[in-house]
């Protein structure tokens, strides 16, 4: 990750902080400031002559450290989750990530046991059954008889699984809901970058309210999907049904 501006000798001493008054802004102890930059999820201090200091860029990418913890995401997640971002990201491009990131997080996966799984289910669960349920993202081994388990769509996979659905298909669907989410929100978060972001900024909205319009967007992106989804769906069955009637 580049140290940001490090070099540019505009950037105002006024405009940087000390590494005391940096883990005083964020709330963050000097050792895991110090050991998040040895990750490189925060670059290096930008140097003058023997002081390290730090700018808005180190502020907003500790905060969505933060944000990222308190998702319940491990430091492996992390640091993946932000090789995605690039390494000159603006602080307010970051701090738009943060402010996004909230309303859409999934839901925090459980542990189970398979005996805790069959308690659920009702009835025992085969090998097989245990296969759905990894394709469909549901319950997913971590070893040790232990399953992370995303406890609100059980009874879905249970349902599938009376329905014998098979692993395979699972698996591929999966892998497009995967492809063409991450393809929606890319776009997505660059619309509302570009056409909503700068509106709200003029406006001197507060981070807070904003959060509160992404929160409040959130169930009506979902139905705009499934309804977009469902007419999908519908013209590809007429489609089917036209050609089969002209064959």
């Amino acid at each position: 990750m580049d140290t940001p501006r490090e070099n540019d000798p505009s950037q105002a001493a006024a405009d940087l902080l000390t590494l005391d008054e940096l883990t005083a802004r964020v709330g963050m102890s000097v050792r895991n400031v110090r050991f998040y930059t040895t990750k490189g999820l925060v670059p290096p201090p930008i140097r003058r002559g023997r002081s390290g200091y730090y700018s808005a860029e180190h502020v907003a990418r500790l905060e969505l450290v933060q944000e990222l913890q308190g998702h319940g995401f491990t430091l492996a997640a992390i640091e993946k989750y932000l090789a995605t971002m690039p390494a000159d990201a603006s602080a307010e491009d970051v701090s738009l990530t943060r402010t996004l990131l909230a309303p859409w997080m999934a839901e925090q996966p459980v542990l189970m046991t398979r005996e805790q799984l069959e308690s659920r289910a009702g009835r025992p669960l085969t090998d097989d059954d245990l296969d759905v349920l990894h394709a469909l993202d549901i319950a997913t081994s971590v070893g040790e008889g232990r399953y992370r388990v995303a406890p609100t769509q059980l009874s879905v996979g249970f349902g599938l699984l009376e329905l014998g659905y098979p692993a395979e298909a699972a698996a591929a669907a999966q892998d497009l809901y995967r492809r063409h989410g991450q393809e929606i929100a890319d776009e997505l978060y660059e619309l509302f970058r570009t056409a909503v972001w700068p509106k709200y900024r003029e406006s001197g909205m507060s981070s807070e309210r904003l959060a509160e319009v992404v929160e409040r967007l959130k169930p009506l992106s979902v139905a705009s999907l499934v309804r977009a989804y469902e007419e999908a769906m519908d013209e590809r069955r007429r489609e089917g049904i036209k050609r089969r009637a002209n064959a």
